[in-house]
């Protein structure tokens, strides 16, 4: 295991001692490892998958290539971003073994604008419409909006054109939109 001090964000010294307890496959330590991660984690597969079962089993899949390839964990990220990008990669991956990924290129890539929200939105009304939205378009949502990725980091995960990742997060945005104003339309 070596740890990086090129100037990107390296694991806490504490991080550092549950990295190695854990390669030497402390049952204490892979349990201290899963409770602090594993709420978070599962927060991810389920906003990718839509469906409490099938992010429970992408959350276990994770953690079990969590502790198989702990030893390969570099230290070039906080301990937290490698566990987010496994959970990621294994929601994705469940979310194709379902068939749920379309595929194709989508054309036409409009100017990007900000999204201006509505005043009255809460976190759960967002939550409940990002929920909502299709899985091409949620997906690609949540991992720019709110996981941070970048275009090229996003297609190249689900294996499509930057342009269609592009594509999708606008109409995601217009949907979100669209759902939220409709939504909002009960207040009045």
């Amino acid at each position: 295991m070596k740890f990086s001090n090129s100037g990107t964000t390296c694991p806490a010294p504490d991080e550092i001692t549950l990295v190695r307890d854990c390669i030497r496959k402390d049952y204490k330590a892979q349990k201290k490892l899963f409770d602090l991660y594993k709420d978070a984690m599962y927060t991810i597969a389920l906003r990718i998958l839509n469906d409490q079962d099938e992010a429970h089993d992408a959350l276990q899949e994770s953690f079990i290539q969590v502790f198989r390839d702990i030893q390969d964990f570099r230290g070039e990220s906080t301990l937290g971003a490698w566990i987010k990008t496994i959970t990621v990669r294994s929601a994705l991956k469940k979310l194709k073994s379902l068939n749920r990924t379309p595929t194709g290129n989508d054309t036409n890539i409009p100017d990007s604008e900000p999204v201006v929200w509505p005043a009255w939105i809460n976190s759960n009304d967002l939550e409940k419409a990002i929920l909502s939205l299709p899985d091409a378009y949620r997906v690609i949502f949540l991992l720019l909006e709110v996981e941070g990725y970048t275009h090229k980091e996003t297609a190249l995960m689900l294996d499509i054109p930057v342009g269609t990742s592009k594509i999708r997060l606008f109409r995601a945005r217009q949907l979100l939109r669209k759902r939220l104003t409709d939504y909002g339309k009960d207040y009045e």
